[in-house]
């Protein structure tokens, strides 16, 4: 399971990039970037969802 602990801050370097992608291409095709803006706020997403459910995992185990 150490994946996990790890798997989260892809996310975070994916939403980097994509973040960087929207603003490069803000004023050549806004459609281009609308995406990007997308890909970067479903990636912000995966990143906390996955810390909640690495946390909810290790408290479960401690418990054991």
């Amino acid at each position: 399971m150490k994946y996990l602990k790890f798997s989260q801050y892809i996310y975070v370097i994916v939403g980097v990039y994509f973040l960087y992608d929207c603003i490069s291409t803000w004023n050549g095709d806004r459609n281009q970037a609308y995406l990007s803006l997308f890909l970067f706020v479903m990636a912000t997403f995966m990143f906390f969802f996955r810390r909640h459910f690495h946390k909810k995992f290790e408290d479960r185990n401690n418990k054991q």
